[in-house]
C-alpha cells in the first residue's frame, strides 16, 4: 500500500490568531480614518503657510500651492516679537510645570498620607474648585495683578499657574496607590514625613509626575485668554496671544498666520512625541486606585 504523507497539524492558536486579526480589521479601518482626520488640519496648516494669499482664499480651496512662498515666514518675525514671545512661552510653561510638580506633589501626600482634622473636607473643597468654569476666576486675578503692579510681566503668566486642583487630585491617586508598608519602614528607620515624601514617595510617584508636567506644559504653551487679559504689551506676550493680533478685524493673511501657528505648534509636538510613552503610561496608572 502506498505511503501516506503525515497532514501537518494545524495550531488552534494560529487559527485563534487569524480569527481574531479578521474580526479586528473594522477597528483598523475606523482607527486609521481617525488618524488621518486627526493629522489633516496639521497638513493643511503646513500648506497654508507656503501660499500666497490669494491662493488661501480660492474657491474651491486649493490644496497643492502652485508656487511655494517660504516668505510667510519672515513676514511672521516681521509683524510680532516672535523671539520674545517664544522666550517668554518657555519660561511661562516651564516655571509653571516646575511649579506645580512641587506644589500638587507636597498638597496631594498631605492628602493621601497625613491624617489630619478637616482632611476629607478640605480636598472635597479642591475637587469643588474643578466645576467651577476658569472664566469666573478672570477678574479677581487681574485684580490681584493690578494691584501688586505685575501687568505686563512674566510674574503675571506665571503665577496664577503654579497650582492647580487637578494635579493635587492626579498625584494623590499615585500616592494611594503606593504600599504603606515602605514608608512605614522609612519611619521606623527614624525619617521625618517631608524624608519619606521626598526620597521615597517622590521617586515612586514617577510615572504620575511625568503625566502632570506633560499635561501642564501643553495647556501652559496653548494658554491664550489669561495672556491676553493681563498682558498688552507684545514683548510680554506669549506665542498664543501674539499669534492672535495677526488675526485682523476685517482682513486676516491666513498664510501669515498658519506659518506662525506652525512655528509655535512644532515644539509641543517635538516634546510630546519624546514623552509619549510617559505620559500614555502616568495617565494609565493615574486611574488603577483611587
Amino acid at each position: 500500500m502506498p505511503r501516506r504523507e503525515p497532514v501537518p497539524a494545524v495550531s488552534e492558536s494560529g487559527t485563534g490568531t487569524r480569527v481574531r486579526r479578521g474580526r479586528l480589521w473594522p477597528a483598523h479601518v475606523a482607527l486609521s480614518l481617525g488618524a488621518v482626520l486627526t493629522v489633516f488640519p496639521l497638513l493643511w496648516q503646513a500648506l497654508t503657510s507656503v501660499k500666497s494669499y490669494g491662493e488661501s482664499m480660492r474657491v474651491p480651496p486649493t490644496v497643492w500651492p502652485d508656487h511655494w512662498d517660504w516668505s510667510n515666514y519672515s513676514t511672521v518675525f516681521d509683524s510680532v516679537p516672535l523671539t520674545h514671545q517664544f522666550v517668554n512661552t518657555v519660561l511661562m510653561a516651564v516655571l509653571r510645570t516646575a511649579a506645580q510638580l512641587l506644589l500638587c506633589s507636597l498638597a496631594a501626600y498631605a492628602f493621601a498620607r497625613i491624617r489630619f482634622p478637616g482632611r476629607q473636607g478640605i480636598f472635597y473643597g479642591f475637587l469643588a474648585v474643578l466645576m467651577v468654569p476658569g472664566q469666573l476666576f478672570l477678574l479677581p486675578q487681574y485684580e490681584i495683578m493690578q494691584n501688586l503692579g505685575w501687568l505686563n510681566s512674566l510674574q503675571a503668566l506665571v503665577v496664577p499657574g503654579m497650582f492647580s486642583a487637578f494635579g493635587t487630585f492626579l498625584l494623590r491617586q499615585f500616592f494611594l496607590g503606593l504600599p504603606e508598608e515602605i514608608e512605614e519602614a522609612a519611619r521606623l528607620d527614624g525619617a521625618n514625613p517631608f524624608t519619606v515624601y521626598w526620597r521615597i514617595a517622590l521617586p515612586l510617584a514617577r510615572p504620575g509626575l511625568l503625566a502632570l508636567g506633560i499635561l501642564t506644559f501643553l495647556w501652559s504653551w496653548n494658554d491664550l485668554m489669561w495672556p491676553l487679559v493681563v498682558n498688552t504689551d507684545p514683548e510680554a506676550m506669549p506665542l498664543s496671544a501674539g499669534l492672535a493680533s495677526l488675526q485682523g478685524a476685517h482682513l486676516t493673511d491666513y498664510p501669515v498666520l498658519m506659518a506662525g501657528s506652525l512655528l509655535a505648534t512644532l515644539p509641543v509636538i517635538v516634546v510630546f512625541m519624546v514623552m509619549q510613552r510617559q505620559f500614555i503610561q502616568g495617565i494609565a496608572f493615574s486611574g488603577m486606585k483611587g
